[in-house]
């Protein structure tokens, strides 16, 4: 089958675009801008790695050119498409909300129109637990209101979904979210706690934890969040009662206040980190754990990594890739 993934050069991206060409049975195009929001060199050399699979290919673009997005993909007719572009990052959100604006709002307006051109039988794209914001109650519901969501970054995400509502009920197409979870493990973002903890540790610098390392995260291992994407890619909502479109959480169901995670990265690193304890940052959430409930009824999704086997992946991946 034929699978177009957005954000292949991206960290979830390029996990799910290589468990799909890895198959055997998808031919995978993948499309991504290349951005700078963080070191470039990372993204190339994901895409390396990816170019060594037979079934995948790669096209440089940016998804949020419309006209151009939408011939790509009547060029290539795929029967499944997987968004995972986006601008990423809750706290960079309000520093500079026309880069979210652009990728996250007119991006995906862009996908969701050139799926209307040119529909496939399956469109699933990134939602995030950014949604869940003012008064949220753990753990997070997909039923739960999320009209007060706490970033910019989470307002954007919100957005989304209402978008997709929208399309699948006017043009019938099949939508499904996902709310990912803090998502972490090898090829991850530099700007992610996993690897700001762990640089920070290794280098003998100020590790800076805000609410007093109080924070509560649902950290998931990326192949759950892997198998998660690829079993709701495979079974796409009913076309009745319409519209065909849902929501799915999809997390780890066990929180870990920060600072322990920390102390976990210390013991698998061998150093100690030098903690600041600071208050708490604007645009952050305190806690964060995923309901799985409607996930689970839905594909048999559960998530099987452990947050110590998980970091232990990601930590000799980390130390290959910085060799530090």
């Amino acid at each position: 089958m034929k699978v177009l993934v957005t954000g292949a050069a991206g960290f979830i991206g390029y996990h799910v675009a290589r468990r799909l060409a890895e198959t055997k049975r998808c031919e995978v195009l993948g499309v991504d801008n290349v951005g700078d929001y963080y070191e470039v060199a990372l993204k190339r050399a994901r895409l390396a790695a990816l170019a060594a699979i037979e079934d995948f290919r790669f096209v440089q673009a940016d998804f949020a050119e419309a006209e151009k997005f939408a011939a790509l993909m009547a060029h290539f007719k795929p029967e499944y498409v997987v968004h995972l572009g986006a601008q990423p990052g809750v706290r960079y959100s309000m520093e500079n909300p026309v880069a979210y604006t652009h990728s996250n709002l007119a991006g995906f307006a862009s996908v969701l129109e050139a799926c209307r051109r040119t529909p496939p039988k399956h469109l699933v794209f990134a939602s995030s637990s950014s949604v869940y914001g003012a008064g949220a109650k753990s753990p997070f519901r997909e039923e739960d209101n999320t009209d007060q969501p706490v970033s910019y970054y989470g307002a954007t995400k919100k957005a989304n979904e209402l978008m997709a509502h929208s399309y699948a009920l006017n043009h019938g197409l099949r939508i499904t979210g996902l709310r990912f979870f803090t998502v972490y493990g090898p090829w991850g973002r530099p700007d992610m706690a996993p690897t700001i903890f762990a640089r920070a540790i290794c280098e003998g610098k100020p590790l800076k934890l805000f609410n007093h390392g109080k924070n509560l995260r649902d950290f998931t291992y990326v192949d759950d969040i892997v198998d998660g994407v690829v079993k709701v890619l495979l079974y796409p909502p009913a076309e009745s009662p319409t519209p065909p479109m849902r929501i799915f959480n999809l997390g780890h169901h066990r929180p870990v206040e920060t600072l322990l995670f920390v102390k976990m990265l210390e013991q698998l690193l061998g150093r100690s980190a030098q903690v600041e304890l600071l208050p708490p940052q604007p645009g952050d959430m305190f806690e964060t754990c995923a309901d799985l409930t409607r996930v689970q009824a839905a594909i048999g999704f559960t998530p099987k990594v452990p947050l110590e086997e998980g970091l232990k992946q990601f930590v000799e991946w980390f130390r290959v890739y910085y060799q530090l």
